[in-house]
């Protein structure tokens, strides 16, 4: 999870993502259309993401697309974002039990 972590510290790696997510499957002229990046920074960010396994490949003719994992992102909320919500449902759940017995 090092590598995932690493990898969505940046902010442009994000708005790739972000871009990836909106509409998947681009090429790396669709990805750079509208960034103040360059090519081959843009280039360097998606082998970032992809050696998080955030981004992968595929070959279509002359293209290269590019495609979102989500996979390492779920087990990031699963095994950080998740354990911590717990608590605080568990008291809004207990909350509006006691809200609704005093209602009674």
């Amino acid at each position: 999870m090092d590598e995932v972590f690493k990898a969505l510290a940046d902010g442009s790696r994000r708005v790739l993502l972000d871009r990836l997510h909106a509409r998947n499957g681009q090429t790396l002229n669709e990805l750079c259309d509208g960034l103040a990046m360059t090519r081959q920074a843009v280039t360097k960010h998606l082998d970032i993401l992809e050696a998080a396994n955030l981004v992968g490949t595929r070959k279509h003719g002359r293209e290269k697309l590019h495609y979102i994992n989500p996979v390492p992102i779920h087990q990031i909320g699963e095994r950080w974002i998740r354990k911590f919500e717990r608590g605080k449902l568990a008291a809004l759940s207990e909350l509006k039990r006691q809200l609704e017995k005093r209602d009674e």
